[in-house]
Formats: C-alpha cells, structure tokens, sequence
C-alpha cells in the first residue's frame, strides 16, 4: 500500500543533465497547459496545494518530481501548447520533454505516462504529437479525461469513445473520465498506477 499522505515535491529540473536518477519508478503526468494537471495531482494525493496551480499557465518549464511514500514519483512534465509563448520557450518545451521521455526510459524508470486531455475538447495538434512520442518510445500510457465534471453524461461517452477508437490512440489504452472537483476517477486512476508498478 501507498502511504499518500507521505508525499513532496522532491525537486524541479529545467535542463536534461538535472534529470533524478534515483532508482524509483516513474509514473508521468502530460498534458496541455491549462488541462488540470496540478489539480490532478492534488486530487490524487488528497492535497489541496502541494502542486501549486499557477495563475500564468505554461509560464514555467521545468520536470518536477514528487516523491511518494518512498516508492514512486510522480513527474509533472511542463505544459505544451500556451500560445503566448515564444519560439525560443517552445523550442526549450520540446527539447526537455522529448530527453526526458527518452533518457529515462533508457534507464527504465519511466512505467507509465497519464496523458491527461481536456474532456471538452478534441485531442490538439500537441496531445497527437504526445501520442506520437509515446508510441515511438514504447512508453505505456493512460488518457485521463480532465474537468468531466463540466460536461453532460451524453458528451462525456460520446468524447470517451472517440477517444477510444482514435487511430492516434494504441487499442484498449484505458480511458479515465476525471474531476478534481468531484474526484471523480481517482480511485480507477490509482488502480491502473498500482497494477502498473504491482503495488498492492
């Protein structure tokens, strides 16, 4: 069993050399700027700030590690696709998700990826660039359906579904309906981290 409440920001990294290598796997969370990741987090680990949720979406870039209970981090990758970014940011974005994804899976740490989409809105542009990597680094993942509690139970199976058989999608990758204002998801969300690392 995971103690949750035994959780904390480890550290943060904004250059590939700074990535932590301490031999504890890896559960990473992906996902555009705005989409609830923070929130994610929080909701996970039943805190209301040990993720801070910033006012200036995709303002920062760095890889933060949360360490829990001794036996897994949680990595929060920074947040793709704010436009008011410039190329240069945009460019640093890419360079330090795409080393992380594949350095630590060299080391294999990284077991599973939450790529988290906005409930509302089809999959951009970026989350396919995100599918894309993934598949070409053979990194497991789960799509965790953020702010469901925004939507009507029609528009959230319909979502789910397209989700479910979109061709960027690999075949039978679970599909979360999530809210951290309900909590909806969380529990089925841990059940697929826990099988994942076998943490009964």
């Amino acid at each position: 069993m995971l103690n949750t409440n035994n959780a904390a920001l480890r550290m943060s990294a904004g250059r590939p050399d700074q990535f932590l290598r301490t031999p504890i796997p890896q559960v990473a969370l992906s996902g555009r700027s705005n989409v609830g990741k923070s929130s994610l987090i929080n909701t996970l680990l039943g805190r209301k700030s040990l993720a801070r949720v910033s006012s200036t979406p995709g303002k920062t870039i760095t890889v933060n590690y949360y360490e829990i209970d001794g036996k897994m981090m949680l990595v929060d990758l920074p947040g793709y696709g704010f436009a008011a970014r410039n190329r240069a940011d945009r460019d640093r974005w890419s360079s330090l998700v795409e080393s992380y994804l594949m350095n630590e899976k060299s080391s294999d740490l990284i077991k599973l990826v939450v790529q988290l989409v906005d409930s509302r809105i089809p999959p951009t542009s970026d989350d396919l660039m995100m599918f894309g990597w993934l598949a070409e680094y053979g990194i497991p993942y789960v799509v965790a359906m953020t702010k469901c509690d925004k939507c009507k139970k029609s528009e959230l199976l319909a979502m789910s579904d397209a989700l479910a058989t979109h061709p960027s999608i690999a075949p039978g990758t679970p599909i979360i309906q999530f809210s951290s204002l309900t909590g909806a998801g969380r529990g089925e969300l841990w059940s697929v981290i826990n099988e994942t690392l076998g943490i009964k």
